[in-house]
């Protein structure tokens, strides 16, 4: 495919994480090979001072957003929209102005933000899809997004609105969900099935030489959603055992409080690869589906093994016994079965973490990840090429 122009748009969050990283490395990707690629962004940290009316009237369509993106296809005039969050301050209304260009968009889905108010499918640590393909009512009478009602309303009004007007169905030319376990979900909420393509994210990531490895790691937002909770109960049945906790968030508390996990703060990334080098096997406890964990997906480019539930991605992603274990989601005791395992089988997790390395280089490198991202915009080019011949 020759060299392409991208505007690659994205509504940051207030704390960095995953899902930031994998916009940043896409991009940088893209560059590398020789495309001119534009990022339009707004920033959640804007939303300080900003009056609730006017939060509220951009959430469902941003006049802002409007005027910015038509300027920007204007100035820039690219070949492909590339979209990863429009949340809450860019807005779907972004989809109708790459329509009137025309101009071909590819969502990745990063989240179940389209299906569930509260983006992962959680409510009280556990499992609840009770909005999926459905007007969210309920997300909305629990008050799932933050804990209000009010700001899970003004959420619910902007999927109402543009399922109503067909924005999510008919202006987004190509989807791109992380998984086939994600893409199922979709499918079950009402997207087009025919428009979404499977492609997980990836890590740019060079094997240190191997050394000794030993003890448990947990890496990641410290979180009720990534099982922090979870993990304690399972530890408070192994006495002697310990986790090197690598993160920061709002249970940071609980975890320094715990006798058993080692409360390290958030590192730089590359420190983090570093001690995935040398750990063990990694511990990832989440209690929701996890559309595609960035930290698994480091820690198999490490060589480290995993230990997660048999939940969303991550069942489909490890094979149990081979490039690590899995637990029965939410259950303190069968992780705490499966810590006992491991500590006690250290020559089998170093094969398993060959394993994981192995499953790395074949689907998750940088260039296996370019060679699948272009053949998607190929393909959303074609389609709307087509469309527009259709309307000649």
């Amino acid at each position: 495919m020759s060299a392409r122009r991208i505007l690659v748009i994205h509504n940051r969050y207030r704390q960095r994480g995953g899902e930031d990283v994998v916009v940043d490395d896409e991009v940088r990707l893209l560059r590398e090979h020789g495309h001119a690629v534009r990022v339009y962004g707004r920033d959640n940290a804007s939303i300080d001072g900003m009056a609730k009316v006017t939060l509220a009237r951009e959430t469902v369509w941003s006049s802002r957003t409007t005027l910015d993106l038509q300027q920007q296809l204007r100035e820039f005039s690219p070949d492909l929209i590339h979209v990863h969050n429009s949340f809450p301050l860019v807005s779907p209304s972004l989809y109708w102005a790459a329509a009137k260009a025309p101009c071909p968009v590819v969502q990745t889905l990063h989240n179940f933000r389209l299906m569930c108010l509260q983006a992962m499918f959680l409510r009280n640590n556990r499992v609840c899809e009770d909005c999926k393909g459905t007007t969210p009512w309920r997300g909305v009478v629990r008050g799932c997004y933050h804990d209000s009602p009010t700001q899970s309303a003004v959420l619910a009004g902007m999927l109402v609105v543009h399922r109503g007007l067909g924005t999510f169905q008919r202006k987004i030319t190509r989807y791109i969900a992380l998984n086939n376990f994600s893409r199922d979900k979709f499918v079950e909420g009402g997207l087009p099935a025919e428009r979404i393509t499977v492609k997980p994210n990836f890590v740019a990531h060079h094997a240190l030489p191997e050394g000794p490895r030993r003890g448990a790691l947990f890496v990641g937002r410290l979180s009720h959603e990534k099982g922090l909770a979870l993990l304690g109960d399972a530890l408070d049945l192994l006495p002697g055992a310990s986790v090197d906790v690598l993160g920061d968030g709002p249970e940071m508390a609980m975890v320094q409080a715990h006798p058993q996990m080692q409360a390290l703060g958030r590192r730089e990334r590359s420190e983090v690869m570093e001690r995935m080098h040398s750990a063990a096997y990694l511990v990832m406890p989440s209690m929701w589906y996890e559309t595609f964990g960035l930290v698994q997906m480091e820690a198999f480019a490490c060589g480290l093994p995993v230990i997660a539930p048999r939940l969303g991605s991550m069942a489909e992603m490890i094979d149990h016994g081979h490039t690590g274990l899995l637990f029965e989601p939410g259950s303190a005791r069968d992780l705490a079965a499966q810590i006992t395992w491991a500590e006690a089988h250290p020559q089998q997790l170093l094969a398993m973490g060959r394993n994981a390395r192995a499953v790395y280089l074949e689907k998750y490198t940088p260039e296996r990840n370019y060679t699948q991202l272009m053949e998607i915009y190929e393909s959303a080019m074609e389609a709307m090429e087509e469309k527009k011949l259709a309307l000649l």
